[in-house]
């Protein structure tokens, strides 16, 4: 018996080939798709899974509720005392990035990037492969270090390092471990990890200093739900109360909803790459990867549709053969299982086709997201399996039992291709794919249309020829260094003019403290800079005065804002210069506000501009420590000879021995858009590949309905009916089920993309175009696919169908 359906299946394969190659095709894309998404979740899924203790480790962040907003930076005070006074609560590991460091030993110097100062427990929370020393009695001293095996390569050779010392900008170390960086994903890979009992000292007392990423290790059965309320109680409300003593103004609640945290939130580590409410190696994306999975599936579906339509459209075909079949006794349960085994064999070829595809594409899909995945992990395998048996049950199904229903009387009475069986299921499943292709173009077009406008937004500053210097070498005066350098570099030929400014575009520096005014507070981003800084970066002022170098209260008191902080303070432009506020890092002071600057942006289009204070250095000591970089505008005309000429100064009487760190800002902020560009070449890519699944199907549905009223066409031209009104009549149908397709997909269109375009602080109103582009696009389509079949259905020989009449 298998051997009569395998024989029936490849004929009707063979007879109807063009069908069997559009099923063959749009399966194998869709599931190549469905697996290539699949194996990026699976690997954005799998980061710190290597951890051994990953079902005890959770990232802590905070909610703020005044903003409505998430932080992943906690105190040191809050940090210890959650360990104190919560059981559940096993250890905590801080950790700070120490950026990078040239590295001295007996022998050599070497310049390594990525390094953490953290905590006693960084390798209780981590216990990377230990491959020389020991982490027993690692951190004791302030001065141990532990280096990864490829810095130690580099710095020792074959000689071991245990026991060896290394200097560096910040002092002298002694080498107590040499650690392997695991090779599975993991968000925390350093080159080498020291203590940062310096840091902790000076912030033991400081409750408001958030300075740090955390983690919360709880002990075996602790419930995270119950330790994040002690949490309230035990350290934020506790936070409160300290902020408040001695304060009649302020009572603890007032404290809270004016600074916040008032919630601290637990994530697992391993969720922490894709479902943390934020994260303190940056913000998870989990929505774009839903977005692009939910449109593979699409792409399946719609590949299934296709061989619902083509199955059922080819029923008139197969009627005789079922009639005959059920007459010499062969059950329903029989046919049924019979042409889901031809289902199936289309799915199979499908799924064999897409693991080759898969595999070919996975290169250039690696580099497209700059990853290694290999397809070494059993769950694509069976999860993809599962897809295929999904889509021969759903593809299958349909068609199997419509096809098993058939009336042998009927089928072998030859009435049967005269009958309305089917018309409705094909035309409402044909305009299902045609919902789904009209999404994918309004979708398209949306995308591209964001994109568009964010590339060509006036960011509120000139960026071009902008050159960001990093300060690589520590010193004890980092803004002696800068006036110095900036008088030095000034007389570099090519060089027109030096600054800095820490609330730089895309620098990563997003230092912030509370702001007050009488019972008000917000947040506000500090932007320490020198005198020019803002008018070498083309900002506009607004209102008011630029800092002035020769009056002494502009190194004291005195501050610039941008219409952000205006505007959140609910103040008039006037209200604000003759207003002075408090600000968080130096609250007995009051800093008078001078000048209010046109908004431009620091972190992306989909971030709003925050509230600025803008302030010289010198006015607040311990912004002096923090300047770790100088700004150099060059001349256009001497661009790459200028860039030598500095890099040759840098290397030789500035930093030698350290790598000439720099990049232009306007290249900088360019990298905001990647991800943006990245999504809209994805939806290009998907909208190709749907367009072509639908209208390949289109094209073999219409031209086996058409087909099947060549007899009709016949009949009418005989008794006169012109060729452009056959093409119409043929036609119509179809630009009838199109016309009602994309009216269907307009709001759910709308629906989606709004709420896309929610992720942007700037973003374009809802375009009318796309919506009457993707009518337009999708009637031409179908006309012009339908219609070639149309024309030819109209050059039928009359003698072929009439002759028999």
């Amino acid at each position: 018996m298998l051997n009569n359906w395998l024989k029936i299946a490849f004929i009707n394969y063979k007879k109807n080939w063009l069908s069997t190659i559009i099923n063959l095709f749009g399966l194998t894309v869709g599931l190549t798709g469905f697996m290539l998404i699949l194996m990026h979740w699976n690997d954005e899924e799998s980061f710190e899974s290597w951890n051994p203790k990953k079902n005890e480790i959770y990232s802590a962040s905070f909610f703020y509720k005044k903003n409505k907003d998430y932080g992943s930076n906690i105190s040191y005070p809050m940090a210890e005392t959650g360990l104190k006074k919560i059981p559940e609560i096993q250890d905590y590991l801080l950790l700070a990035g120490t950026g990078s460091d040239k590295f001295v030993t007996s022998q050599k110097s070497f310049y390594a990037e990525n390094g953490f100062a953290v905590s006693k427990s960084f390798f209780k929370f981590f216990p990377f492969k230990c491959l020389a020393g020991s982490y027993q009695n690692i951190f004791e001293s302030k001065t141990d270090i532990a280096l990864s095996s490829e810095l130690a390569q580099n710095l020792f050779g074959t000689q071991n390092p245990i026991g060896q010392k290394v200097k560096m900008s910040i002092g002298e170390f002694l080498v107590k471990a040499v650690y392997e960086i695991p090779k599975e994903n993991s968000q925390l890979k350093p080159n080498y990890v020291l203590l940062g009992a310096d840091r902790f000292d000076a912030d033991k007392d400081q409750w408001g200093n958030f300075n740090y990423g955390c983690f919360f290790m709880l002990k075996k059965g602790a419930d995270p739900a119950v330790v994040e309320r002690k949490f309230k109680t035990e350290v934020i409300d506790l936070r409160a109360k300290l902020g408040t003593e001695g304060s009649a103004k302020t009572s603890p609640e007032e404290y809270l909803d004016l600074y916040g945290p008032n919630e601290l939130l637990l994530t697992p580590i391993t969720e922490i790459k894709l479902h943390a409410k934020s994260s303190w190696f940056g913000n998870p994306d989990f929505k774009i990867i839903l977005i692009l999975f939910s449109l593979s599936v699409l792409i399946v579906v719609l590949s299934a549709i296709n061989f619902i339509n083509l199955k059922t459209a080819q029923s008139s075909q197969r009627a005789k053969e079922i009639g005959v079949r059920k007459a010499i006794g062969v059950s329903k349960s029989s046919l049924v299982l019979q042409f889901l085994l031809e289902t199936f064999i289309i799915c199979l070829f499908s799924y064999l086709l897409s693991l080759a595809l898969t595999e070919l594409l996975l290169p250039s899909f690696n580099e497209f997201f700059g990853k290694e995945i290999v397809m070494n992990d059993w769950r694509i395998y069976f999860y993809s399996f599962l897809m295929v048996l999904a889509v021969t049950l759903i593809s299958g199904i349909i068609p199997a039992i419509y096809l098993s229903n058939f009336k042998a009387i009927e089928t072998l009475k030859g009435n049967f291709a005269r009958s309305k069986h089917g018309i409705w299921l094909r035309n409402g499943i044909l305009t299902l794919q045609l919902i789904i292709s009209s999404f994918f173009i309004i979708g398209g077009l949306i995308v591209n249309s964001q994109v568009k406008y964010m590339m060509n937004k006036d960011l509120g500053f000139n960026g071009k020829q902008i050159l960001f210097i990093v300060f690589n070498e520590y010193t004890p005066k980092p803004w002696l260094k800068y006036e110095k350098l900036k008088t030095e570099v000034s007389k570099i030929k090519g060089v027109e003019e030096v600054s800095f400014g820490e609330a730089s575009p895309n620098s990563g520096s997003n230092s912030s403290s509370n702001i007050d005014f009488q019972n008000k507070s917000i947040d506000g981003q500090h932007g320490a800079m020198d005198y020019n800084y803002l008018q070498f970066m083309g900002v506009k002022l607004k209102k008011g005065r630029w800092l002035n170098p020769n009056l002494a209260s502009d190194t004291i008191n005195t501050f610039l804002v941008n219409e952000a902080f205006v505007k959140e303070m609910g103040w008039t432009d006037e209200q604000a210069l003759n207003n002075q506020v408090n600000p968080g890092f130096d609250y007995q002071n009051k800093y008078k506000i001078v000048g209010i600057v046109k908004d431009f942006n620091l972190n992306g289009l989909n971030h709003k501009v925050n509230p600025v204070v803008f302030f010289h250095y010198r006015e607040t000591e311990w912004k002096r420590f923090n300047i770790q970089n100088m700004q150099v505008k060059i001349s256009a005309n001497d661009q790459e000879e200028t860039l030598n000429r500095l890099k040759q100064y840098w290397e030789t009487k500035v930093e030698p021995g350290y790598p000439f760190t720099s990049y232009f800002l306007d290249q900088r902020f360019a990298r905001t858009f990647v991800k943006y560009q990245k999504q809209k070449t994805l939806f290009t890519i998907l909208n190709a590949m749907v367009l072509m699944v639908a209208l390949l199907g289109l094209f073999a549905l219409s031209s086996l309905m058409i087909e099947q009223k060549l007899k009709e066409v016949a009949i009418r031209k005989t008794l006169g009916a012109s060729d452009s009104n056959l093409m119409l009549g043929l036609t119509k149908q179809f630009l009838w089920m199109t016309l009602i397709a994309v009216l269907i997909s307009i709001p759910i269109s709308y629906y989606f993309m709004n709420e896309w375009l929610k992720d942007f602080a700037y973003r374009i109103e809802m375009p009318f175009f796309p919506f009457v582009l993707s009518l337009v696009v999708l009637l031409t389509l179908t006309f012009t696919v339908v219609s070639v079949k149309a024309y030819k259905a109209t050059k039928v020989n009359l003698v072929n169908y009439l002759k028999y009449e």
